[in-house]
């Protein structure tokens, strides 16, 4: 029987990845399709595709395929044109690419305390934060759900800011029916292997609202220069034109240079990373489906778990489960115990992410503990992320549930309460 296009069909057992998306049939067609094609492996066809497909997805008009998500990062950052003495109000809760890039500009960062169910940075807190200073908002959609764009977006209207919409966990997530990403004046996706669809491992997505702000980031990511230039007509070696097969002469002829922001680097996806990208996009809504199939599964099983709290989602939100977010009741469970519980047994959770502010090199600019309680309360005591990638199976599924089920009640059955608390 002919297998529909989108079905999604793993290769074999090796290819079923413990986090991520699942690779195919249909990936290892179209990479076949593009080396004998002969066609060129860098900045060609599959890469417009791929771009446009994205800009369709997300109903948007510019979207600039890169190496990686921390390559759209840093692209986004440079184009806020920052300069010492600005300030940027961050989120706290996320991978260190979102905000590492700004220690290279001389800011000040203020960290935003996160919202205790959904770990997004809290849009109600934003405002005290705001100084003449405040350049712009540098948030992510944790996990995937959707943060409070609309008052994000209310709040950077009325001050003047731009808004860093970081959505690499929030590929086929929306917000009233909008897909995330599409919200701030820049929209940062990755499509590490890691991530909700791949492309071959690494790969990441700029998309921009501004017509200017693409033009300077297309030059960029193409290792030109981020300049301002002035018509000129310049002659060399007695010659006003370049001869033919001259490469890249540019405006060497025809400009000078007013001013410079910045230099380019090479941030071309590969065709071959761009056609898979092309084709994972497509297997999306399959993917996502699984998914939220199993945190519906979860969220049923962790019900009957005493100690154990799921935040439930918000009707107007469409979360894609990058990560499944669970939290303890300190007072009843030993996180900590819980997590080295689950890990002896073989069945590992995962703890995403370390507050950025108690990082080292934060630390060094003069951030410190208690600047985002909450924060640091849900990573250091409560906070647990459970696998929900396409590749777990149901029996898996279930096994894992049975296995925190076991280990909580192990320590009920010793007459205490979960993991070492004394009653």
């Amino acid at each position: 029987m002919e297998r529909a296009p989108s079905a999604v069909v793993p290769l074999g057992s090796h290819t079923r990845p413990t986090r991520g998306s699942i690779l195919g049939d249909d990936e290892l067609a179209v990479i076949e399709e593009l080396l004998r094609s002969g066609s060129p492996l860098s900045g060609g066809v599959w890469r417009e595709r791929f771009e446009e497909a994205f800009r369709a997805h997300l109903g948007v008009a510019h979207a600039l395929s890169v190496t990686s998500g921390t390559t759209a990062l840093r692209l986004a950052l440079h184009l806020l044109d920052l300069r010492p003495g600005d300030e940027v109000i961050a989120t706290p809760q996320t991978y260190l690419a979102t905000v590492q890039p700004l220690l290279d500009y001389g800011v000040r960062v203020r960290f935003c305390d996160v919202e205790p169910d959904s770990l997004n940075i809290d849009a109600s807190r934003i405002e005290e934060l705001i100084t003449e200073r405040t350049r712009a908002v540098v948030m992510v959609h944790y996990g995937g759900r959707a943060a409070d764009m609309p008052r994000i977006m209310a709040l950077a209207d009325q001050y003047g800011l731009t808004v860093v919409e970081d959505a690499a966990h929030a590929i086929g997530g929306s917000l009233h029916g909008r897909p995330l990403g599409s919200f701030g004046h820049f929209g940062i996706f990755s499509f590490h292997s890691s991530k909700n669809i791949t492309t071959l491992g690494e790969g990441g997505m700029l998309v921009v609202r501004d017509d200017e702000a693409a033009a300077r980031a297309t030059a960029l990511r193409d290792n030109s220069v981020d300049a301002v230039y002035v018509p000129s007509r310049h002659t060399f070696a007695s010659t006003r034109r370049p001869p033919a097969g001259a490469m890249f002469p540019a405006g060497s002829y025809t400009a000078d240079c007013l001013m410079l922001r910045g230099t380019g680097i090479n941030g071309t996806l590969a065709e071959p990373a761009a056609a898979v990208g092309f084709v994972q996009l497509g297997r999306l809504p399959a993917l996502q489906a699984r998914r939220r199939e199993l945190a519906r599964h979860y969220t049923e099983r962790l019900a009957d778990i005493p100690g154990l709290y799921v935040p439930p989602v918000p009707e107007d939100v469409d979360h894609p489960y990058h990560l499944f977010t669970a939290f303890v009741d300190p007072e009843l469970i030993d996180r900590d115990a819980l997590l080295n519980a689950m890990d002896a047994a073989g069945a590992q959770l995962s703890l995403r992410y370390f507050p950025l502010h108690l990082m080292p090199e934060w630390r060094a600019h003069g951030h410190r503990e208690g600047e985002c309680p909450v924060a640091e309360r849900r990573w250091f005591r409560e906070m647990i992320n459970i696998p929900c990638q396409p590749g777990i199976d149901d029996d898996q599924a279930a096994q894992l549930m049975d296995q925190l089920e076991r280990t909580i009640s192990r320590s009920w059955r010793r007459g205490r309460t979960p993991l070492g608390r004394t009653a």
